[in-house]
């Protein structure tokens, strides 16, 4: 499981124009689902990603996790994300989950982020999204469940 973590100020995601999540100061994840994930991969990201202190204290370092600095998550399938463009110049997704496997790890991973008590919002499976969002910092993490936490 692959995720892009983004520090924000502000972040929405629309459907076909209409805005279907969004949040204040947060996280925006971008998550992809690897064809042989599982649900400890889900369980062990979300408690990974809640427990980062990216966020300023009052001396301005990041030491703060999300829910010390009273933000919220937005969390965005994404597939693309295990795309291999060593070949070519057409990614290859080969190693992406089948929709039904990486939908369900992607709600295992957003009921684990709300498990830990974070507020979440989420966009909507398989469709076609824009995400808007200012990245404050710029503050931009890589995570990937394979490498050791």
């Amino acid at each position: 499981m692959r995720a892009c973590v983004q520090r924000v100020a502000q972040a929405s995601v629309a459907v076909a124009g209409h805005v279907v999540g969004q949040i204040g100061k947060g996280l925006v994840v971008l998550l992809g689902v690897a064809a042989d994930d599982k649900p400890d991969d889900a369980r062990q990201l979300a408690e990974k990603i809640v427990g980062l202190r990216v966020f300023d204290d009052a001396e301005g370092k990041m030491n703060l996790g999300i829910q010390e600095s009273g933000g919220a998550m937005l969390v965005v399938s994404q597939f693309t994300l295990l795309g291999d463009c060593r070949k070519g110049r057409r990614p290859s997704f080969t190693d992406a989950a089948q929709p039904a496997l990486a939908e369900a790890l992607y709600e295992d991973f957003v009921a684990e982020v709300r498990r830990q008590g974070v507020e979440v919002a989420t966009g909507k499976f398989r469709q076609h999204m824009q995400v808007s969002l200012v990245n404050d910092g710029p503050v931009t993490l890589l995570l990937d469940s394979r490498k050791a936490f």
